[in-house]
């Protein structure tokens, strides 16, 4: 039985969608000014994953991400390159969209882009205010925050706690409240006349553009409606972006709550501050892939919770590399199994104990990723079975049904977490003649017959491969290779 932390209630809750199996995923996303770096990519990886395991599991998930294209960073950006604000949008738009490629993370739906919902943003404005939870002054339009009873609720703030935080984004002397966040903000702001043919639209309060909180829940309400299932974003959008999105749609359809889950995404940590853009303490995505494989990536956020913190180093980066590798040589030896097992023994083919440790190991991830995506027990699961098979491999005891149902087993797990098969590293086969004399001097060194296990060794060396003994057994490579 699923189970989520909720943010709103602060516990986990058994996961029941709406709509029986069909399940509505809206995360944040980009705002498309600059490339990348890998704390985004952190909370991207983690919301791939959740949404893969779902479907695996049978649910129907339609994962909603949206762009927000029109922002000050935007036009400041614009305006520093002299170049119009849908070209520089867009190019990081795509910039990002070739990350996410090459990261695997292949799950979303649907992209929105916030200048294709002005009309439902503008129509959500209408609303709030007709219904007096928002008013005008010469800034734009602002949410009155006093008029939602239970404001803050998600982020456990109080009203003055709100609103210290929301007037230090927005200082505007003419709000009914320091916490008023604004909806819709009139022109002119920060532009300049090569922003673009539409740095602002037209509205029923003057020319404007989009408040930052009020896109998400536009773009919601057109494809899921008023309630929906499962909201998703790093931690630091819980205040304010998230409190206010439940203001705004809570308030215009009277119906509680907006989202059923959320779920937030820990900060990925740089010498103990959170990496960002602002702080100028990021790397990003592409400049990581530089040295590091997109697998790495992918298997350092995972090994991690996704409510936890993640602190980067370059040391922690390159203990995941191991593990990889480690990974990669038990799979290799899975895969090349039928050469290994050389002589036909008929031992081999007995039955094992094995697979009643594959059926643990199933039972022992499902019941990690059922509370609460419990990625690192899931994975110390995968990693005990490893351990396991290379024992019974060095004891010849593996039968080619057991190496079947491995194989099957981590293939399922790689459908969720996406970094054992794909772009693995391919080895070459090492002829079964050579595999066949490696068994062999391994079975006379056992014995203590070193003169025969080195006349072996000379034989294969001479035969263009090179044996090296290692504390659990031999490893063979190509010589010159």
């Amino acid at each position: 039985m699923l189970k989520l932390y909720n943010t709103l209630s602060r516990k986990k809750e058994v996961f029941r969608p709406k709509k029986g199996k069909k399940v509505n995923l809206f995360v944040c996303g980009i705002t498309p000014y600059d490339f990348a770096h890998i704390g985004h990519a952190r909370t991207y990886i983690v919301f791939d994953m959740i949404a893969k395991y779902l479907r695996e599991k049978g649910f129907d998930v339609f994962y909603l991400q949206n762009i927000t294209d029109i922002e000050d960073k935007i036009i400041q950006r614009a305006r520093e390159k002299k170049i119009t604000l849908k070209k520089l949008a867009r190019q990081f738009e795509k910039e990002y969209l070739k990350d996410m490629k090459i990261l695997k993370i292949d799950s979303i739906t649907k992209y929105a882009r916030a200048t294709d919902y002005i009309k439902e943003i503008i129509n959500q404005v209408k609303r709030l205010k007709a219904k007096g939870f928002a008013y005008k002054i010469r800034g734009g339009i602002y949410y009155d925050i006093s008029k939602l009873k239970d404001y803050g609720k998600l982020s456990n703030r109080t009203v003055s706690q709100a609103e210290d935080a929301v007037s230090r984004i927005d200082e505007s002397k003419e709000k009914k409240n320091k916490g008023d966040f604004c909806l819709w903000k009139l022109a002119p702001y920060q532009t300049y006349s090569g922003a673009g043919s539409k740095p602002a639209w037209p509205s029923p309060w003057g020319p404007g553009k989009p408040g930052w909180h009020i896109e998400d829940t536009a773009i919601t309400e057109k494809h899921f409606g008023p309630q929906y299932d499962i909201h998703g974003g790093a931690r630091d959008l819980m205040f304010p972006h998230h409190e206010a999105e439940i203001a705004q749609m809570e308030a215009i359809s009277d119906k509680v709550p907006m989202v059923k889950y959320w779920l937030h995404a820990g900060f990925l940590i740089v010498k103990g501050r959170k990496m960002s853009k602002s702080l100028g303490n990021f790397i990003t995505i592409q400049d990581f892939l530089k040295n590091s494989s997109p697998r790495i990536l992918r298997f350092f956020i995972l090994k991690s919770h996704y409510r936890s913190p993640i602190n980067y180093t370059e040391k922690k980066v390159l203990q995941t590399k191991q593990q990889l590798e480690r990974i990669d040589e038990f799979v290799g030896k899975i895969e090349n199994f039928n050469l290994y097992k050389f002589p036909r023994s008929r031992k081999f083919e007995q039955p094992s104990n094995f697979k009643k440790l594959i059926l643990a190991t199933q039972k022992g991830f499902d019941m990690a990723m059922e509370n609460d995506f419990n990625t690192p027990s899931a994975l110390a699961s995968v990693f005990h079975l490893i351990s396991r098979g290379n024992f019974l491999l060095d004891k010849e005891k593996l039968t080619q049904l057991d190496a079947k149902n491995i194989l099957k087993f981590l293939k399922k797990v790689d459908k969720i977490f996406n970094f054992i098969f794909w772009a693995r590293p391919t080895k070459e086969k090492i002829p079964r003649e050579i595999l066949g004399l490696v068994i062999k001097r391994g079975k006379y060194r056992k014995q203590g017959n070193w003169k025969t296990a080195d006349k072996i060794r000379r034989k294969v060396k001479k035969m263009g491969y090179l044996i090296e003994d290692v504390k659990k057994g031999q490893k063979i490579k190509r010589i010159n290779q």
